[in-house]
């Protein structure tokens, strides 16, 4: 009986929703978010609050004493709380300390600054999306992005679509639906998220028929595979993974080659679309885009994302018979860029005009390029700006890492890196890991032998004064 009466003076005691609505901090907050959403935000606050004192004796007790004055504080408090839990939800920007340059998690490539201006430029009014400047008739967004794929990797033709999945897709869609596409056991890649080539050829349509076994696939199984009913041959680039050892696949001119004799479509998927010639930057040799159409593909495809550097966004390049055909395929609709994908890719594929310039300005691009003197330099400049700021009460180091392209590409290289290493006494690294993922703009980094790493590939040097405030404020 007391515990009853306990809970009903709490209840009671709820101010009303008005006397709520005029309280200075929540009257604030109508200006942020407006009143309506505020008004279905303090009713579901009270909801759980009277939930909360009819499930919880003790809550109840001890909300019983509290004045009219100190439980609508509570709430305020609680409406904030529940309001910076919906805020941290939406998508917002935070700093990748990670050193994983193509992080699928955290956006993949970052666009550079020409392709932001563009992004900004077209959305702040109209543009000429779908509009013949010179006609004053109807256009297409084709043409805005076509003569630079074409230029830059030789093909007769290209389009765009939303992402590789999509251009795989719908590439499969028009040439093959109800026929056989041919593929190598080995090829059958997981993209990622779960997304598996197999699933994608079967939706699109298509019958698979896969040849060889998973580490040697021959030309010949693909020859003795051909039937009339067969439209493509398939090759997948396995850009997120490696099969080594015992190995052997068919190099494309020779699938080039069968496929003239048989009169059969040889495509590929290469993924990871990569436009720079990457041993130009020490890496290992990534097959470009380039090389494919060269070597004689009737298709490629290729995500805009990941080494190309751009924005999210799928590419169909090759024989301009078959672009015309998947162009009018209806699903072209379904599957379309908007005007920001295509502002981002247009700036990003200018870079790559000058070889230079592209290195140069596109960012994932360049933090691949980093020498281990270049790394050190910037590792000492955070250092230097983090001991400034914190003394003793935090203790650093600069320590050898090993970062990642990351993003489904170049799976066996392991870049090295530099990385500034943080202890605070008394606080665990799972402990501070987690408070710099909760700040406004949240620092994303690694742990390592009980030490938070801020791994300075991925970071910019107008980044540094953040990341020094940012720690300024969990240690005190």
């Amino acid at each position: 009986m007391e515990k009853d009466l306990e809970r009903l003076k709490a209840l009671r005691t709820i101010a009303p929703m008005n006397e709520i609505l005029d309280h200075p901090e929540v009257a604030a907050l109508a200006e942020r978010i407006g009143k309506a959403v505020l008004g279905e935000t303090i009713t579901q606050v009270i909801d759980d609050y009277r939930k909360q004192l009819l499930g919880d004796k003790s809550f109840a007790a001890s909300m019983s004493h509290q004045s009219r004055q100190e439980i609508t504080l509570h709430l305020v408090q609680e409406l904030k709380d529940k309001l910076d839990a919906q805020d941290s939800t939406c998508l917002k920007k935070l700093i990748n300390a990670t050193g994983i340059v193509l992080h699928t998690n955290l956006g993949r490539a970052p666009l550079p600054d020409s392709a932001i201006g563009l992004i900004q430029e077209v959305n702040e009014g109209y543009s000429n999306l779908e509009f013949d400047l010179e006609t004053g008739n109807r256009g297409s967004r084709h043409t805005h992005i076509e003569p630079l794929i074409t230029r830059l990797t030789g093909a007769e033709s290209a389009m765009v679509v939303n992402n590789n999945a999509a251009a795989v897709f719908i590439s499969l869609n028009t040439l093959a639906k109800q026929r056989d596409v041919i593929i190598s056991r080995g090829q059958q890649v997981e993209i990622g998220g779960s997304f598996r080539i197999p699933d994608i050829i079967a939706s699109s349509g298509c019958t698979m028929l896969e040849v060889g076994t998973t580490n040697k696939t021959k030309r010949d199984d693909y020859a003795k595979a051909i039937t009339e009913n067969t439209a493509v041959l398939l090759k997948v680039h396995t850009s997120n993974y490696k099969i080594s050892g015992f190995t052997e696949e068919v190099p494309l001119q020779d699938l080039v080659e069968l496929g003239k004799i048989k009169n059969v479509l040889v495509m590929e998927d290469l993924g990871s679309g990569c436009l720079y010639d990457l041993t130009r930057i020490g890496l290992p040799h990534e097959p470009t885009v380039q090389e494919v159409i060269a070597g004689g593909a009737d298709l490629v495809t290729f995500s805009g994302d990941k080494l190309l550097g751009g924005p999210q966004i799928g590419v169909i390049a090759g024989k301009k018979t078959l672009i015309d055909k998947i162009k009018k395929n209806p699903f072209a609709r379904i599957v379309r860029c908007d005007k920001s994908s295509i502002a981002a890719l247009t700036a990003v594929l200018k870079l790559y005009l000058n070889p230079e310039k592209a290195l140069a300005q596109i960012p994932a691009l360049n933090m691949l390029a980093l020498k281990e003197v270049d790394l050190l330099l910037r590792a000492e400049e955070l250092e230097r700006q983090l001991q400034t700021a914190l003394g003793k009460r935090c203790q650093m180091e600069i320590v050898d890492v090993d970062d990642e392209a990351g993003g489904g590409s170049l799976p066996d290289v392991l870049l090295k890196g530099k990385a500034v290493s943080l202890t605070i006494d008394g606080l665990s690294a799972n402990r501070l890991q987690d408070l710099l993922r909760q700040e406004p703009i949240p620092i994303i980094c690694r742990i390592v032998k009980d030490k938070v790493l801020l791994n300075v590939r991925t970071l910019s040097e107008k980044e540094f004064p953040l990341i020094t405030q940012t720690m300024q404020s969990i240690v005190g």
